[in-house]
């Protein structure tokens, strides 16, 4: 069993706790207490906690006079990984964690002498630990004196907290036990090993581990993943809507494995050949088909990769509301707060310019999301000056308005949470104008188009992943905004969507400053097409021209949505002057296309998932595209994705 808990090298009884690890690497693990204290410079995203030479204490809340405890529940995500991987679990299987456990605890715990507040979820008493049972992970305790007890109910007595511990012979699991903090360090390993088998039972074990298959390592097939997806909840980098259904799922089969379990046990008292059994039998299969069907879809969420995919999936299912009973439309008025002086404003500018109007129904928020959570097909949302902290994602499915009442820089709306999308639109008509919208260190992207229309005016977006994405034929108009910090990212589409920008500002991209996302099959319907139009004269221009050729040519000459045919003409001197700032879309564009063959095969070859160059004779989705500036985007105006 020793030889099991190496890894990379002897695990010394001294010590325990991890350092910074490269789970990628093997290295020898440093002894348990230089491990277990060692002093890191790097620090995770989840939290700017840094381990430090010793454990710090804290006093529990409550009105008890209670001592101090040791803090170790903001623990890194490498600190619990290394200490599981190397120190903990090692390669053990599902049904040798308790073994393993048990054989660790025992190297680093001191046995006896040190007091802990048994902690549940009725009451807090503080108790004194006499010894340990290392096979049970239990601990022998009794009542500390002089006696501390605090409860949400009056009955914990002395006396029923002696026959309470007295009908549990003395013994308390340990990860219900802080132990008190104790600044000589003699405690330190022991707090620490606790809060992993805290953690290790609370975050990570599903009762039916041990009925899987256990010839894999139990740690790279369950721990790592489910590790890893706790963190990545805790710093929002999962869409909440994806957590809850986790949780979810997660309370669903443990209740249908504790009723598989209770009916697993009816049937071993059944006599053998009664119709009791047959039908229990049925109710068995049943419930075993349900928990495995509810294993496969926690497996997908946890599984860093596909839990993205099947996340991706659930958005935009947010049905649209449509028109009130009444047919009453509203103007929703956001401010933090409102002063007179801004609500005259309001009435003179929005409500009283035309004095013979019906009454409109005016309602307050204090925040912009809860205002589109309230809204109705029709409605306004008027947001005024300030600077607005959201956490969600602004689900936009009715026809609705978003204005915000000054200029953008005025109108702030920064997002907080980095797993869920910003702004969702699967609306018919969404209009958006005179807002700013910032989003730092995300996962989804600041805008999403799913379907319908979609107009943005006027506005600034502070981006982190893809900026725009427009999908399923959906309909994009962008006027006189701003977008930039959009990286390089991947995003699937469906159908053909069509895109307007006219007089926009694209810059400081770290990928392509417009991301254009279609299905393999359109390049296939189109390819005979493009491989005629690759020789037309538009590519003579270019080739035999250069740039100052091709900056001649008119975009709206070169791309026609309207129609299926995609025509170049040669008289495109003359309009130069209405394409001003946008010559370096079409040199890019038209550029590409003479390398079309070329890609097709390079496109192969990547699984269906390649990267294109940007290609004129493709984007039929463009409508207009005018008097834009595209600078200092890393890869270029326009990327083609086709899946």
């Amino acid at each position: 069993m020793a030889d099991r808990l190496r890894v990379g090298g002897d695990l010394e009884p001294e010590a325990m706790a991890p350092g910074h690890p490269d789970p990628a690497t093997e290295e020898e693990p440093a002894p348990l207490e230089e491990a277990l204290l060692q002093v890191e410079d790097s620090c995770s995203d989840c939290n700017c906690h840094k381990p430090g030479n010793s454990l710090q204490g804290f006093v529990p809340e409550g009105k008890s006079p209670f001592p101090e405890i040791f803090q170790t529940s903001q623990l890194l995500f490498y600190e619990r990984f290394r200490a599981y991987q190397d120190y903990i679990l090692a390669d053990c299987k599902a049904s040798e964690v308790r073994e393993f456990t048990a054989e660790f605890l025992e190297k680093v715990l001191v046995p006896s002498g040190w007091q802990a507040l048994w902690h549940t979820n009725v009451f807090k008493v503080l108790v004194e630990v006499t010894d340990v049972d290392f096979s049970a992970l239990k601990a022998v305790v009794r009542l500390a004196e002089p006696y501390v007890c605090e409860s949400e109910v009056n009955t914990f007595t002395l006396e029923c907290m002696k026959e309470l511990l007295e009908l549990k012979e003395y013994q308390l699991p340990l990860q219900e036990l802080w132990v008190v903090f104790d600044d000589s360090g003699v405690f330190d390993q022991t707090a620490l090993a606790i809060e992993h088998v805290r953690f290790f039972y609370q975050y990570i074990w599903r009762s039916w581990d041990e009925e899987e298959d256990d010839e894999y390592d139990y740690f790279v097939r369950c721990v790592e993943p489910r590790l890893r997806l706790h963190y990545d909840i805790l710093e929002d980098r999962v869409p909440s809507g994806l957590t809850v259904d986790y949780r979810n799922l997660l309370i669903q089969c443990e209740e249908s494995y504790r009723k598989f379990l209770n009916l697993r046990s009816s049937l071993s008292n059944c006599n053998f050949d009664s119709e009791q059994e047959n039908i229990s039998m049925v109710e068995g299969l049943k419930l075993y088909s349900e928990i495995e069907q509810l294993k496969r879809k926690l497996k997908l969420i946890e599984n860093p990769l596909l839990r993205y995919v099947f996340g991706y999936q659930k958005n935009s299912n947010i049905q649209a509301k449509g028109v009130r009973t009444n047919g009453q439309k509203v103007t929703h008025v956001v401010s933090s707060t409102m002063m007179s002086s801004l609500l005259r404003s309001l009435l003179r500018d929005r409500f009283c310019g035309e004095p013979f109007k019906e009454d409109i129904e005016i309602q307050f928020h204090s925040d912009p999301l809860s205002a589109i959570n309230a809204c109705y097909e029709g409605d306004t949302v008027i947001v005024c000056p300030g600077h607005y902290v959201v956490h969600g994602t602004f689900s936009i499915a009715d026809s609705i308005e978003l204005e915000g009442y000054g200029l953008p820089d005025d109108i702030v709306i920064e997002k907080r949470g980095k797993g869920d999308t910003f702004v969702d639109c699967t609306g018919v008509d969404i209009k958006i104008s005179s807002i700013k919208f910032v989003q730092h260190d995300a996962v989804e992207g600041i805008l999403i188009i799913h379907r319908g229309k979609t107009t943005v005016e006027n506005c600034v977006l502070q981006c982190e992943t893809t900026g725009v994405t427009v999908r399923t034929s959906a309909e994009f108009l962008m006027k006189n905004s701003d977008l930039y910090g959009a990286k390089d990212f991947l995003d699937e589409h469906y159908d053909i969507p069509k895109i307007s920008m006219v007089n926009n500002v694209i810059h400081n991209n770290e990928g392509y400053g417009v991301v254009l996302v279609k299905p393999t099959i359109f390049s296939d319907l189109k390819e005979n097409h493009q491989d005629k139009t690759e020789d037309n004269e538009a590519v003579k221009i270019q080739t035999s021209g250069g740039a100052d050729a091709a900056e001649r040519v008119d975009l709206g000459e070169l791309i026609h949505c309207a129609t299926d045919e995609i025509e170049i003409y040669e008289r495109a001197a003359d309009l130069s002057k209405q394409v001003e700032g946008n010559c370096e879309i079409i040199n890019e564009l038209v550029a590409a296309s003479t390398q079309k063959g070329q890609m097709k095969k390079k496109r192969l070859s990547e699984l269906g998932i390649t990267q294109a160059d940007d290609s004129l004779m493709s984007q039929e989705m463009f409508v207009a595209i005018v008097g834009n500036q595209f600078k200092w985007n890393g890869k270029g105006s326009f990327g083609i994705f086709l899946f």
